[in-house]
């Protein structure tokens, strides 16, 4: 026997969570399975709608005011602004440790680059950061995450003409962690301010980089490390460090494994289950029954299909990146359902000859319409009730864009918000 839902959500990063979590709102039993960890454990935590036009013109001050001047095809064209606007509401309202929703003005962090991003949404801890912020700031970075070197950093933010002198250092965590660099067990020792040897006395890992920091800040107000202060309560010990310090605390944001990426995550899963959602994962979708309707999908556990019926499908399962898109050396395609993705046939013509040309792959993926249902070659929806969310859908190059978060909330809030209504 089926397991049955009114909606089943496909995909578990931030289009597939957003469309849970807005289908749920409405009143629906939603479902939702995932196979593998999502990329938002991957990403940086930040909240982009849209720092540049396709045609590079940026950074953008407002992008809502850009929405009317994008492509036809592309996905916030297909959703208008106002419904953009409400999905970005719905975000603020789940998760309540992001700043920016405000005003519609894009915000400036400096990256781990050393470059400045303009984004929609940043969390808490990221805030002191702000590059529109004239305060002088510190950057300080580990020697055993080479990832994040503070130095060259702060040298690429004074290039960009930040209006603020910064200045980088790099130390060594306190312990003799060269060989156990995770992240994680960054944040954890600074949480529970853990035990570490320094010089041949145990000290709490929080206090002693309170001392290693102390006599390096000159006249700053605001200092910024690597974001891993902290796993479930960053704020506690941003807090510590500030009281400690006498200055403001900020985390920079990540490259992968990004702690921002995976507090984003948690949270998100955290309201779905408020809303009364259920989520499985660890298994694919891979395969399906149905003509005009998608009747039943079948996930693979342990060599078993286990069938999952449903009014309403969404799918969310990513791009080329999250393999929601697949490719292979004749043509590209969407590996559950089969759906139409527009390319040449010629590989060829995939990609630009620059490295950091215009590229045709960057926009692979399903076409939908005004409903989010992907359509076929001849633009007729493919099922009456599937619905695409996130990087699959195609129409939008969001890297160079700085649009996927954005892209990723508004499409899913729209796609979980009809599928909803129409199930009920």
């Amino acid at each position: 026997m089926a397991i049955e839902s009114d909606v089943l959500v496909i995909g578990g990063g931030l289009a597939g969570l957003s469309s849970a979590i807005s289908a749920a709102r409405e009143g629906a039993d939603v479902r939702l399975v995932t196979y593998k960890q999502s990329t938002l454990r991957q990403a940086s935590g930040l909240i982009d709608v849209l720092g540049y036009t396709p045609d590079g013109e940026g950074p953008l001050t407002d992008p809502y005011s850009a929405i009317p001047e994008l492509p036809d095809e592309h996905p916030y064209r297909l959703l208008g602004e106002d419904t953009v606007r409400e999905a970005m509401s719905m975000f603020d309202e789940v998760v309540d440790t992001y700043r920016g929703g405000h005003t519609d003005t894009n915000a400036l962090l400096p990256t781990y680059g050393g470059t400045v991003k303009p984004t929609a949404r940043y969390p808490d801890g990221a805030a002191a950061g702000l590059a529109s912020d004239d305060r002088d700031l510190l950057l300080v970075g580990f020697e055993a995450m080479p990832d994040f070197d503070a130095p060259h950093v702060a040298a690429h933010l004074e290039a960009a003409g930040v209006p603020f002198d910064v200045r980088g250092e790099t130390i060594q965590f306190p312990g003799d962690l060269q060989d156990d660099a995770k992240v994680t067990r960054y944040a954890k020792l600074l949480e529970k301010n853990g035990p570490v040897e320094v010089r041949g006395r145990e000290r709490g890992a929080r206090d002693a980089l309170v001392e290693r920091l102390n006599p390096l800040i000159e006249d700053e107000k605001r200092v910024g490390l690597p974001a891993v202060l902290g796993d479930a309560d960053a704020a506690g010990v941003r807090a510590a460090l500030e009281a400690e310090l006498g200055v403001e605390v900020f985390e920079v944001p990540a490259t992968p494994p990004s702690l921002p990426g995976v507090r984003l995550e948690d949270r998100l899963f955290e309201a779905f289950d408020e809303a009364g959602g259920n989520f499985e994962s660890g298994n694919p979708v891979v395969s399906f029954d149905g003509q005009n309707r998608v009747e039943t999908v079948y996930v693979d556990k342990q060599s078993a299909r286990i069938p999952y019926s449903a009014d309403q499908f969404v799918l969310a399962t990513g791009g080329l990146v999250g393999k929601g898109v697949e490719s292979d050396r004749e043509h590209v395609y969407e590996p559950i359902f089969d759906c139409h993705v527009e390319h040449s046939e010629d590989r060829y013509d995939w990609f630009d000859e620059a490295v950091f040309g215009d590229h045709p792959f960057a926009g692979f993926g399903v076409d939908p319409d005004t409903e989010l249902r992907p359509l076929d070659s001849g633009g007729s929806p493919e099922f009456e009730n599937l619905r695409a969310a996130g990087s699959v859908l195609g129409g939008h190059d969001f890297a160079a864009e700085k649009s996927g978060s954005g892209v990723s909330i508004a499409t899913g809030y729209h796609a979980g918000r009809l599928a909803a209504q129409e199930a009920q």
